[in-house]
């Protein structure tokens, strides 16, 4: 009967390793007990989630600010916006995040992951003020491809900071934060940008990059792994007494661990093309690169950033800003279960229901829009599907693909090509997003909004089936347990 480490006392607990079929050595970091207070490391996730609230009011920017510009009252324009400059307004932050990686990776290993985050808010504080000023579309295309940059920084480094600072029993959950502050940023756009001038509301943007520099430099440390990997060992020490609530034989124990995970990972420096040497990490990163792919082509890009105009279109009988405020409160909702359910029901059950739930969502809306444009249908007495369908989508992806494909991609890893893989992964996401967001116009002048949300409805389907087959469940396991699973040592 295999031994549950979890219910073993701190004093059994010792760092132990495992070899996978090419000879790479990975070593377990967290079986060494558990923290009984975990308050600072609660703040710490919150504290370094305020970026990912920042990540969320730039996803949802164009959703209440494209119709102001579009409208001369209101539009600090001096012409009204045309459909392909709607287009890369909407598609160069994705074109952008699919850049910030590539520098990602580098900033992380050479800068730490604590330094690469404070980074990553400077180009959204540059962008809201540009956007504070803008009078022409060029400003837009430039403060939309800065925030791009900061998110393809953000959703590159954030996963390793918290896969760094937490241990097993809590990992899964705070991983879900990521998400949950994305939404609650979703909604401030939601919330506030309808109802205030361009100006204004940019202007309050600036705001919360400003205060996350400030909470973030001054009280945060760095991860114990990087510390340590740079040389610091009381620094990693103090960092793990903040974050396991001073208690110093766990502390301590826990450090010793590291030093030896990060002995094994700088003897085994490996490069991207290194990746494809071992079997455990050539399939995560055919797993990481799947969970995201699958996420893009839910078309997750196109509800959060055209829900209004999608409201809009629809003919919905409330008004489209009342909608979207609701689909905004809903995603917060669906985003706080998260971490309440994944460590109760694991990752791959709720990514599994998520890649249903999606689909069956986007079915019944290409069926709304297939009778009310395709067929000239009267549809005002089904007026309320497109709402019911847009929140059954939010609530299910906020419950799976949205978080959680983030979070496996930051358990898979180990540490020696954490930061390419993960850099790999997040380029490649937003490449799709790009590609997704900028056409999405010209395929559904081709096939219709039908064909386009029914493209999403199967692409949904199809991630069930994936998840099903290829994903391995992570939730409350080791590292050394996860990298078994995927060198197939372990069954599923």
């Amino acid at each position: 009967m295999e031994k549950d480490y979890r219910q073993v006392p701190t004093s059994e607990i010792h760092p132990f390793s495992i070899e996978d079929g090419n000879g790479n050595v990975h070593v377990s970091v967290m079986h060494v007990g558990t923290s009984t207070n975990r308050k600072f490391l609660y703040i710490t996730a919150i504290i370094v989630n305020l970026v990912s609230f920042v990540c969320g009011t730039s996803l949802g920017w164009t959703s209440p600010e494209i119709p102001l510009l579009k409208n001369l009252t209101n539009s600090p324009l001096d012409h009204v916006m045309s459909a392909s400059e709607e287009g890369w307004v909407g598609s160069f932050l994705p074109l952008a995040a699919a850049i910030g990686p590539l520098g990602a990776a580098i900033l992380a290993d050479q800068l730490g992951r604590k330094k690469s985050l404070l980074i990553s808010a400077l180009p959204f504080i540059a962008a809201f003020v540009i956007n504070s000023f803008a009078t022409n579309v060029w400003m837009f295309y430039l403060s939309r491809f800065l925030c791009g940059l900061s998110i393809g920084l953000v959703f590159t480094v954030l996963p390793m900071y918290i896969g760094e600072i937490s241990d097993d029993e809590v990992r899964g959950s705070l991983g879900s934060f990521m998400q949950l502050f994305i939404v609650i940023g979703l909604l401030f756009s939601y919330a506030l940008g309808p109802y205030l001038p361009v100006t204004t509301f940019n202007i309050i943007l600036v705001v919360p990059p400003v205060v996350f520099l400030l909470l973030f430099s001054i009280f945060i440390p760095e991860t114990p792994y990087y510390l340590i990997k740079s040389g610091r060992d009381d620094d990693a020490l103090r960092a793990l007494l903040q974050l396991r609530g001073n208690e110093q034989s766990l502390a301590q124990k826990e450090l010793e661990v590291i030093k030896v995970q990060v002995e094994v990972d700088q003897s085994n420096k490996a490069t991207f093309v290194d990746i494809f040497k071992s079997k455990s990490t050539k399939t995560a990163l055919f797993i990481s690169l799947n969970l995201v792919a699958w996420q893009q082509f839910s078309g997750i890009n196109i509800v959060l950033f055209y829900t209004q105009s999608i409201f809009t279109d629809a003919g919905v009988p409330l008004a489209p800003e009342i909608c979207t405020i609701l689909t905004g409160v809903l995603q917060i909702i669906a985003s706080a279960l998260t971490p309440l359910l994944v460590e109760r029901l694991g990752k791959r059950i709720l990514l599994m229901q998520s890649g249903i739930g999606m689909g069956v969502s986007q079915g019944a809306l290409a069926l709304f829009f297939y009778l009310k444009d395709d067929r000239g249908s009267d549809v005002s007495s089904i007026g309320w599907l497109p709402i019911l369908c847009l929140a059954v989508f939010i609530v299910t992806y906020c419950l799976g693909f949205g978080p959680l494909a983030w979070a496996v991609m930051g358990e898979l890893f180990p540490g020696n090509v954490k930061s390419t893989a993960s850099s790999a992964t997040a380029s490649f996401c937003w490449v799709l997003g790009f590609f997704i967001t900028n056409y999405f116009g010209l395929v559904s002048e081709a096939v219709g909004k039908s064909g386009s949300f029914g493209l999403f409805a199967g692409c949904c389907f199809l991630s069930f089936g994936f998840v099903y087959k290829y994903l391995p469940e992570t939730a409350g396991r080791s590292f050394a347990e996860i990298q078994e699973l995927l060198g197939g040592q372990r069954k599923m």
